[in-house]
């Protein structure tokens, strides 16, 4: 037994491969879709609750994914700047993490089977290519992760789609009749899409982080990653474009869309993510890039709960 699995407990191993951190990528467009619901009047308390516990365990799904195929495809070393993974460290088996990956899909799937119920063959649709994804994105013949697709993976499914999503079956559950074949009206709007951007561009921006601070690592284990493919310059010309379509979208819902001067609430998070966005155009090492990468999560959080408050409202 290594000294991490002593120094280790059971618990606390299971917590770290979960990575909790991550898991305002997983609440924030839940909390936005629902901000949006409240101001269609849509608003449906259960499929919101279940649609956030999908999306939790979705990430988390992914998460363990990453660890297990990150550790057997070799991308993850002794040399990594990042959070410990717990296959590569030998904290948790290999078989078990697979396992646990395997089982947190299968509940993503149940909790989804409600959803199913209330949004109908759209949202089955959804879900299933949701989970396809999530494992995909380091599993299977042609992981999205090691060719350069993960971040356009993230932007779509943990911003556009998830967004987009929650708002579905709120709206589902108050004007639609239940398993509809096809999209009922007014459960996939305009509004919907263009308040989901700047969930995906700043869960984008997560991502950007950590392929920035593992690019070295990447490249030696071949992981083709974005950031791996274009550098340290355009990945945070990347990062700053992400946060600027977030920081411009409340101001286009203002101008263009109609929506009261509450939506431009998210500004006040500005100065937090300028901070941020300094450190990531000069840091390139983990002691660095690992307080931008969680300060990038909480910003994601303080975001959409500043959004969804002024959309709301």
């Amino acid at each position: 037994m290594s000294t991490a699995e002593v120094d280790i407990s059971r618990t606390k191993a299971w917590v770290m491969a979960a990575r909790p951190q991550t898991l305002p990528a997983a609440a924030a467009p839940v909390i936005v879709g629902t901000g949006l619901a409240i101001y269609e009047g849509v608003f449906a308390p259960l499929p919101a609750l279940l649609a956030f516990v999908g999306a939790a365990l979705i990430q988390i799904g992914t998460n363990f994914a990453n660890d297990y195929y990150d550790a057997i495809k070799g991308a993850d070393t002794d040399e990594r700047e990042g959070f410990t993974r717990v296959t590569q460290a030998g904290i948790i088996s290999a078989e078990q993490v697979k396992l646990a990956t395997l089982v947190t899909f299968a509940l993503a799937i149940l909790t989804g089977s409600y959803l199913v119920y209330v949004g109908g063959l759209p949202i089955l649709v959804v879900g299933l290519v949701s989970v396809f994804c999530g494992w995909a994105y380091t599993g299977g013949p042609y992981p999205l992760g090691y060719h350069g697709l993960g971040d356009l993976f993230v932007f779509v499914f943990f911003g556009v789609v998830a967004v987009m999503g929650t708002f579905y079956v709120q709206a589902a559950a108050v004007l639609a009749e239940p398993l509809a074949t096809s999209i009922p009206e007014g459960t996939v709007t305009r509004e919907a899409f263009l308040a989901s951007l700047p969930v995906a561009g700043i869960s984008t921006a997560i991502l950007v982080v950590n392929n920035v601070r593992d690019m070295e690592t990447d490249t030696d284990a071949g992981k083709r990653t974005l950031a791996v493919r274009i550098g340290y310059r355009w990945s945070r010309v990347q990062y700053v474009a992400m946060l600027a379509l977030a920081y411009l979208t409340p101001l286009w819902l203002w101008l263009g869309e109609g929506f009261g001067p509450g939506v431009l609430l998210p500004l006040l998070s500005a100065p937090y993510a300028a901070v941020i966005t300094r450190t990531v155009c000069t840091g390139t090492d983990g002691e660095a890039l690992n307080p931008a990468l969680e300060g990038t999560g909480k910003l994601l959080a303080l975001y959409a709960v500043l959004f969804a408050a002024g959309v709301a409202v």
